[in-house]
């Protein structure tokens, strides 16, 4: 994938990259990827491909700026700078590149690429194929409460991102076979490092809505200035919104890709649970295997640093996507992206009665930006929605039914309960009844007795005749 985009943007030829140490260092950088559930060298070939996707891609309505006509000229290294400075010393011509992908004709349209010096585009491609390189497939936050000893070398700030750039450098210093960057001059160099680690460490989602309250003021609030793209810290910006958008981009894909990725990283958190449960820890939320929730993780997900991303990306008019047209009064809402449209009027003309022109007043169409980033964003979030309900709706099921059949239990032992109650009240009565009083009678002068109860009436009353 590095080489074909570094082919497609004309990167080799810019900066003189030698192809055999270019392989030899990305081949090595993909080997350095463990085998984790998500974060693999999957997911950094992914967003490698993200990121050329949004830099080539055609954007409806995108300012196209040459570089001729600037004062700054985007042709130079990415610096305006005539000293050195922690970004990059003084600038050598470069210039832009125009991916062979991303031809098109109508100019109506323009790339991402065509507005970033050739440097920081090759930046850009390069942090993203190093952004998670040895990920262990644990969180920062697990990092540091294990005292782990990234965390301790990169005092629990950005533990993750601070080690994925250093790894990958220090892996790119460590040979003269690996080292593409060695036709750079010093003043390439340091701002090409300088870019790859700002870059990767905008990946962190500790600041995640940092960036997009930056973002935000800068384009899209009532009294933004918009983007300057001969200011540096401009581009930038916009470079790591692009990288920010790639490395969460699961849910802008079909179906089928978003569910596999989300998969893919519930195992990854699963385990980190599992080993959190074995050291004693507390399972961090979403993590515990034995209460999945995975609906509601990429709801959430979604809803809260996905979509608002995306939007914000979208209506600073930088995501790719197609123009639509349509009537004024039939205007498709799903998958737009508000603000970015144009106006196009047309019209015919009549003759009148005298055979002159009568122009017809212009018929009024619309056009809208379409991507279907969002509008895969869109069906990924309903669908997790209508996965919530069905969950929602098979607990209630499954907690009516346990209630029905705890009630029928408390009803059987309650019937039970009665009936023993009822032979332990009729038990008592029984020992309750008195027995039949009985008597003894002497029958004549002998000492005889017997029970009153044996005699009959005619017996008894001969005994009485004998008493007197």
């Amino acid at each position: 994938i590095g080489y074909r985009i570094f082919t497609d943007a004309g990167l080799f030829e810019t900066f003189r990259i030698p192809t055999k140490e270019f392989m030899n260092y990305f081949q090595k950088l993909e080997d350095g990827y463990r085998e984790k559930p998500y974060h693999n060298r999957i997911h950094a070939g992914d967003v490698l491909h993200a990121v050329y996707y949004l830099s080539t891609q055609p954007i409806p309505g995108f300012t196209q700026v040459n570089p001729e006509d600037t004062s700054d000229s985007l042709h130079k290294n990415g610096s305006s700078s005539d000293t050195d400075s922690d970004s990059g010393g003084p600038s050598g011509h470069t210039p832009t590149v125009t991916p062979r992908a991303s031809f098109t004709a109508d100019d109506s349209y323009g790339i991402l690429a065509g507005n970033l010096p050739a440097l920081e585009l090759m930046a850009l491609y390069v942090a993203a194929a190093m952004h998670d390189y040895d990920h262990p497939g644990r969180t920062n936050a697990f990092l540091v409460a294990t005292r782990a000893s990234q965390a301790i070398l990169y005092n629990d700030r950005a533990v993750l991102e601070n080690h994925h750039t250093a790894a990958a450098w220090s892996l790119l210093l460590s040979c003269p076979q690996y080292n593409f960057l060695s036709q750079l001059d010093e003043a390439e160099y340091k701002r090409f490092r300088f870019l790859v680690i700002e870059f990767i460490l905008a990946t962190d989602l500790k600041r995640h809505f940092d960036f997009l309250v930056e973002f935000n003021a800068k384009v899209n609030d009532s009294d933004a200035q918009g983007i300057d793209w001969s200011a540096e810290p401009d581009r930038l910006l916009v470079s790591q919104m692009c990288i920010k958008l790639a490395d969460i981009s699961g849910p802008t894909k079909y179906k089928n890709l978003h569910i596999n990725w989300t998969y893919r990283i519930s195992e990854e958190f699963y385990e980190q649970g599992d080993e959190e449960a074995r050291l004693g820890l507390p399972i961090s939320p979403y993590m515990d295997r034995r209460s999945p929730q995975l609906a509601k993780l990429q709801e959430t997900f979604i809803n809260h640093l996905v979509a608002p991303l995306c939007n914000a990306y979208g209506q600073a008019g930088l995501l790719p996507g197609q123009w639509v047209e349509e009537d004024e009064a039939d205007q498709k809402s799903d998958g737009d992206i508000s603000g970015n449209e144009s106006t196009n009027e047309g019209g015919t003309a009549d003759e009148d009665e005298s055979g002159n022109e009568v122009a017809k007043l212009p018929i009024k169409k619309s056009r809208k930006m379409v991507s279907k980033l969002t509008q895969h964003i869109k069906d990924n979030h309903e669908w997790w929605l209508k996965v919530l309900e069905e969950e929602a709706k098979e607990k209630a099921e499954k907690e009516k039914k346990e209630r029905d059949e705890k009630k029928k239990i408390d009803d059987t032992e309650m019937e039970t309960i009665e009936e023993e109650e009822k032979e332990i009240e009729e038990k008592i009565e029984l020992k309750n009844v008195k027995p039949k009083e009985k008597k003894k009678v002497r029958l004549g002068p002998v000492s005889t007795m017997v029970e009153s109860d044996q005699l009959d009436d005619s017996s008894q009353n001969s005994c009485q005749d004998d008493d007197k």
